[in-house]
């Protein structure tokens, strides 16, 4: 019996070094596999990324000071009466052109008419009276006041005539300079009072335009130096004019300063009231290096870009790789921006798929399809 244990005991300690053999083995082989794994991944490198670039260069820069205005006619006034009457005749249509001097409005007159002729009448009767008086006084048949007494209705006379022939003229209504004229608001045969609205009259070339910019700009800012207006409804193409006007002082709520320009405007497309955007060129500065916009990578903790740089592969061969860069920017135009501080003339910089980088990643630079990058873009379909 004693022998049978020992037999059976011998058994299993054989199977478990068995077993514990085939699981050595497994472990082994599995090990095996797993490094043969981690070998092949730290092998394996993810394919370039495909992106554009841009050269750095430095052009010439002209500063730009933007704005929003409003236009305004350098002479614009509602023209109305100044005398009650009847509208006997009009003299222009809604939305004319007219000079200085032409007729516009007249009221009815028949009464001063009516008036100016037995004011002739009089002044007619009191020079025949003096002429006698002054035959009369040279023969001494009367006395010098009786001859200043003639003299002084003569005066008043020729006085009632002028005064009667102002009112006449006051009866009708002038432009008082060359413009064009709004919408009529009066009809024929209509009473108007002292002040009644006829229409509105605009001298619109040239046109002025108003602005602010903030005070810190205020050296900067010179009568002469060149402006840009962009308006929508009055063309694509901007209007170049000149600063006519700054302000004698800053607003104290706004701390602006206003601005005042002076544009032609020989096509009348600029219209008082309008909404434009203004451009206040400054003087051009050299050597600035610019890049796309879409080169800068915008976040709360820096803006920063993508260099391409060459360093030596796994197989010893260069490969183009790209280094995050810090930049300071400056202002920003159209496609391109101002970089003050971060790269250097002659850099390459990464200008498309910046979001798809990574520090030290491998790229491949393809500028076949590069997007076209200006300081004034005008797409066709905007």
């Amino acid at each position: 019996m004693e022998i049978r244990k020992r037999s059976l005991t011998r058994k299993m300690l054989q199977m478990l070094g068995l077993v514990a053999l085939a699981l050595v083995a497994i472990g082994f082989l599995k090990y095996r596999q797993i490094r043969a794994g981690m070998a092949m991944g730290a092998r394996f490198a993810p394919p370039p990324t495909a992106v554009t670039t841009y050269r750095v260069s430095a052009t010439p820069w002209q500063p730009v000071l933007s704005s929003v205005g409003s236009l305004r006619a350098v002479q614009g006034v509602l023209v109305s009466t100044d005398l009650p009457g009847i509208v006997s005749k009009i003299h222009f249509e809604s939305g004319s052109e007219v000079k200085e001097g032409d007729l516009l409005l007249q009221l009815d007159s028949t009464e001063q008419e009516a008036q100016l002729r037995s004011s002739e009448a009089r002044l007619e009767l009191a020079g025949s009276e003096l002429k006698r008086k002054q035959e009369l006084l040279s023969k001494r048949a009367i006395s010098p006041a009786e001859f200043d007494a003639a003299q002084a209705a003569l005066r008043q006379a020729e006085a009632a005539v002028s005064e009667t022939r102002a009112l006449i003229a006051r009866k009708k209504i002038v432009a008082p300079f060359r413009g064009l004229l709004g919408i009529r608001e009066v009809n024929l045969g209509q009473y108007v009072t002292p002040g009644t609205p006829v229409a509105r009259l605009e001298s619109l070339d040239p046109i002025l335009i108003d602005f602010a910019l903030p005070q810190q700009h205020l050296q900067q800012l010179e009568k002469g130096i060149p402006i840009r207006v962009n308006a929508e409804g009055a063309g694509e193409a901007p209007y170049e004019g000149t600063l006519s006007a700054v302000d004698s002082r800053v607003d104290p709520a706004t701390r602006n300063i206003r601005l005042q320009g002076t544009l032609p405007n020989p096509g009348r497309h600029l219209r008082p009231g309008m909404f434009a955007r203004v451009e206040v060129l400054l003087p051009i500065r050299e050597n600035i290096l610019i890049l796309p916009a879409s080169a800068v990578s915008y976040a709360p903790y820096g803006n920063s870009v993508f260099i391409v740089t060459e360093t030596p592969g796994p197989d010893g061969k260069p490969q183009k790789t790209v280094e995050q860069q810090f930049v300071q920017t400056g202002e920003r135009r159209g496609d391109m921006v101002a970089v003050l501080r971060g790269v250097k003339e002659g850099d390459e910089v990464v200008s498309a798929g910046v979001f798809k980088l990574r520090n030290h990643g491998r790229v491949q630079v393809d500028n076949s399809l590069q997007p076209p990058a200006q300081t004034s873009p005008k797409p066709k379909n905007s």
